[in-house]
């Protein structure tokens, strides 16, 4: 049996779970914590981070810079 207080904060939880935030969702889980709330799924989440770099099959092309020509051979 859970209290009304530890029911709001396994909804919040969810909720962060859900949009991706592990900074809110330990912070929950230490007031669920605090609170006396113990879980086996309120272990630490693992998530993937976005990395903006993309990956690519080959090395990127080197641009080089036109030479002017002035005339002169």
């Amino acid at each position: 049996m859970t209290t009304p207080y530890i029911q709001a904060l396994l909804t919040e939880r969810a909720g962060y779970v859900a949009r991706n935030l592990p900074k809110r969702v330990a912070s929950v889980d230490a007031a669920l914590s605090e609170a006396g709330f113990e879980h086996k799924y309120l272990k630490p989440l693992e998530v993937a981070s976005v990395e903006n770099e993309v990956e690519t099959t080959s090395a990127p092309s080197v641009r080089r810079k036109r030479v002017a020509d002035n005339g002169s051979h």
